[in-house]
């Protein structure tokens, strides 16, 4: 119980030096009536670094919230929060206050972009699920590309924002998208999720670009270094480093 007092007591002092509050009213995370959307993303803040779940946390009786599972559930299914733009203004916010303060002006400071494979071998009904390459171990498995950018300044790495990959070859994919209202950021998320690695990588570059996050270069592999995006980037603002293909 001491533990998990001093755990709300640290998520409490970061949700305020960084103003997460704003951060989540900013990307359309808030409601107009009933419990608010602050409180249950600090419970599942709570539940993540007490290293419990939701079901344990009610079938034990310990940290248990003053609102029923099913608020958490429809919260996580809210199809108007932008995540991109929420994680995206929550590193600047740390950037800026907390890291770079203490760096010299001499110091660069870069982003890294990078694909990893997010498996779900078990999965049968998850939306947009798809048969993916694993390059690392050549085989195929069932699941998403986890495509994340990064930046650093070369002492500290911070996650910027990210989105998972299904393919942009119907016949890849296991499922198809839930039909969802256009209008929503849930909608734009599925399709970008169907479009290609690198269009997807310029969606996260233009919302690190709109945050004024502090970089100079973008650094990535030879799957990325291709002349069109190598122009597609420096358009947006940003030298690059990178493998070049063969």
């Amino acid at each position: 119980n001491q533990n998990d007092k001093q755990i709300s007591k640290s998520i409490k002092r970061f949700f305020i030096r960084f103003h997460v509050s704003s951060a989540l009213k900013a990307s359309n995370a808030y409601k107009h009536k009933g419990i608010p959307v602050i409180e249950i993303f600090q419970y599942l803040f709570l539940l993540i670094f007490s290293n419990r779940s939701m079901y344990m946390s009610f079938i034990t009786g310990k940290n248990t919230s003053s609102f029923a599972k099913d608020t958490v559930y429809r919260f996580m299914k809210m199809l108007q929060i932008n995540w991109i733009r929420f994680t995206t203004i929550l590193a600047t916010r740390i950037i800026k206050e907390a890291i770079t303060p203490l760096d010299s002006e001499e110091r660069v400071n870069v982003l890294t972009i990078d694909d990893s494979m997010f498996e779900r071998n078990r999965s049968k009904k998850v939306e947009l699920l798809a048969k993916t390459y694993d390059h690392a171990k050549k085989a195929y498995k069932f699941g998403f590309r986890m495509l994340t950018l990064g930046w650093s300044d070369g002492s500290t790495f911070l996650p910027v924002n990210s989105i998972l990959l299904s393919s942009e070859n119907k016949k890849n994919r296991i499922n198809e998208a839930s039909i969802v209202d256009k209008r929503t950021a849930g909608y734009k998320r599925r399709q970008l999720a169907m479009e290609k690695g690198t269009i997807a990588m310029l969606e996260l570059l233009k919302a690190a670009k709109a945050a004024t996050i502090p970089a100079k270069y973008v650094l990535f592999d030879s799957w990325f270094s291709s002349p069109s995006t190598l122009h597609a980037v420096k358009g947006i603002g940003y030298d690059v480093i990178g493998m070049v293909k063969k």
